[in-house]
């Protein structure tokens, strides 16, 4: 049996000793860090344009497609850094959530336009996957947003026989298309007669280019694009094919580029395109984060770029029954 005067002094003893930090803790407060490092990195690649190293692409350039996922998960941080009462953590997370919607959501806020008084020239375009959607429902659908352009992908031969039985003639009767069996062709048809251009390079799909002469305007150049998607060893390519798509030239010209792009404004490589005289179709508009490519998660890597000196007056997706992307329609004014 213990005595009392023994019990007394051990639970004094155990009364002094020193509190010691909870190792879980601890380790749950790191975790929270980790997170906010995560998030940090991702914000960082993106803004500098890592994506256009070459030996980190294969990693970086689908990582990109996501950014906007990645803005919305910058959450995850925030309620693990509160969660561990970590409040220096916290405060690191909402200065990385501040750079994604930096970021993200000027896209979804759209920007001014520039005084244009030329004529309207509405663009559709159309990713019609092995060209199963190249049918008499996207005959209906240029007929409904009563489209001057139309610039298809993945277009085949049997989805252009298909186009013209259902009378896609009688609404853009002119045309410069390459059609081809799988993924590979791509066409342009207008209601304005068209001469084709020349290729600029070899590319990996066909991507035509074409004057379209617009009534009481100057000749404007069309581009469809569509570059290989960049996974594996097709990362080469698709950046190869981007570059050989027309840029901008702000002193002449009038250019317009609309495709599948297979790349999202959160890549650099688009980004360069753009900046040398284009604008973002739908971003314009506040429609920038709006998907147009729809196996999960959905992505947003068919555009309608327009040379800045176009006014972007409306844009609008459109659900493609046979295809896993969506039509994009883009009404513009012309300078």
């Amino acid at each position: 049996m213990i005595e009392e005067g023994r019990m007394t002094d051990v639970m004094a003893a155990a009364d002094e000793s020193p509190v010691r930090p909870v190792p879980r803790r601890r380790g749950r407060r790191m975790i929270a860090w980790i997170l906010v490092a995560c998030w940090l990195l991702w914000a960082v690649v993106r803004l500098a344009g890592a994506d256009r190293i070459p030996f980190l692409a294969p990693f970086l350039v689908p990582a990109m497609a996501v950014v906007p996922y990645a803005a919305a998960g910058v959450v995850v941080p925030l309620a693990v850094a509160a969660l561990t009462r970590n409040w220096a953590a916290f405060a690191a997370a909402l200065a990385v959530a501040a750079l994604f919607a930096g970021i993200v959501l000027p896209r979804a806020v759209g920007g001014a336009q520039p005084h244009a008084a030329g004529p309207e020239l509405r663009i559709l375009t159309a990713n019609l996957r092995f060209g199963g959607a190249g049918d008499a429902s996207l005959v209906e659908l240029v007929r409904r947003t009563h489209a001057d352009v139309l610039s298809v992908q993945e277009f085949t031969p049997e989805a252009a026989q298909r186009l013209s039985e259902a009378g896609l003639a009688r609404l853009l009767p002119y045309k410069v298309i390459d059609p081809r069996p799988g993924p590979e062709g791509s066409g342009l048809y207008a209601r304005y007669p068209l001469t084709p251009l020349p290729a600029r390079g070899p590319t990996t799909f066909a991507m035509p280019s074409a004057t379209l002469a617009v009534p009481g305007a100057s000749p404007v150049r069309l581009t469809a694009a569509h570059p290989p998607a960049p996974l594996g060893p097709d990362v080469k390519r698709w950046a190869h094919d981007l570059a050989q798509i027309p840029r901008a030239t702000p002193d002449g010209q009038v250019g317009i580029v609309a495709g599948d792009f297979n790349a999202s404004l959160d890549h650099a490589r688009l980004r360069g395109l753009i900046g040398g005289g284009y604008v973002d179709a739908a971003s314009e508009t506040g429609q920038g984060l709006v998907p147009t490519f729809r196996p999960w998660p959905p992505i947003t890597i068919d555009h309608v770029l327009a040379d800045k000196r176009c006014a972007v007056r409306r844009v609008k997706v459109y659900f493609q029954p046979a295809s896993d992307h969506r039509a994009l329609f883009a009404e513009l004014r012309l300078p």
